[in-house]
């Protein structure tokens, strides 16, 4: 499989001189198409650093990010801005939508500021994904009226409207309770079988368990990696294990 995103060696320092903080401390990694990875490590180890420098959301000190083999650091910010929104989707902890718009006008919203002539054709769509992800008849709701769980789908649902390569997660579930988590990471395990890359920052073993290779960050550096094999349900709990046991190796070495 072909490589989505690649860095090469890429730093990210925050302040300057004494004060000087380095997020990202020479990382060098890739995902590739359909490739679900998710990011481990203790708060300040670089996770959210990394998935932001891997969407153009912020531009390393130093270093190279290719996004299908276009070099990042040479675009000009509407050209970045254009790749996340035609390529990229984001599911945040916090879904950011707009309070004077209700659920089916927020998640519709990012796709009709591309193509106002397919207004009819980008409701259908987003009808379709919200049936998909279990929220259907949510339409006309304000965004106060619906559980946390359902504002993330319907956050889920905005991120799939262009038909992104990759979904970037930044700790999706950790807002949620955990039937509420579970539903949510069975809606983005069912994404990626269906092809679309998938990577998550996630505090949670529980969650890296959905994912193909799980990768373990400290102090900006990537420590560890494990793979795992093909995520079926019945091997959760032993995934989740290893997870774990390999969290626990990479803090007692550290």
């Amino acid at each position: 499989m072909e490589n989505i995103i690649a860095c090469e060696n890429i730093v990210k320092t925050f302040g300057e001189g004494a004060e000087a903080f380095r997020a990202l401390d020479g990382v060098s990694v890739e995902i590739r198409a359909g490739e679900f990875v998710a990011v481990m490590g203790p708060s300040g180890s670089g996770k959210s650093t990394l998935m932001y420098a891997f969407s153009g959301m912020d531009v390393p000190s130093d270093g190279n990010v290719y996004f299908s083999g276009k070099d990042l650091s040479g675009l000009k910010e509407e050209t970045l801005a254009d790749i996340r929104r035609r390529k990229m989707g984001f599911v945040f902890q916090q879904p950011t939508m707009l309070r004077n718009l209700n659920i089916l006008d927020n998640i519709i919203l990012p796709a009709l500021r591309e193509n106002r002539r397919q207004a009819a054709q980008i409701t259908k769509k987003a009808r379709d994904l919200m049936y998909k992800t279990g929220i259907p008849g949510l339409e006309k709701r304000d965004i106060t009226q619906v559980s946390g769980g359902q504002l993330q789908r319907a956050g889920i649902c905005r991120a799939l409207m262009n038909n992104p390569t990759i979904i970037f997660g930044d700790e999706p579930t950790g807002a949620l309770n955990s039937k509420a988590a579970d539903e949510i990471m069975d809606i983005l395990s069912e994404i990626n079988a269906d092809g679309t890359a998938v990577m998550l920052v996630t505090h949670d073993p529980k969650v890296a368990a959905r994912a193909g290779r799980v990768l373990f960050m400290q102090d900006g550096r990537i420590v560890s990696a494990l793979r795992l094999e093909k995520f079926r349900k019945e091997d959760i709990d032993s995934r989740t294990q290893k997870i774990s046991d390999r969290m626990r190796e990479v803090e007692a070495v550290i």
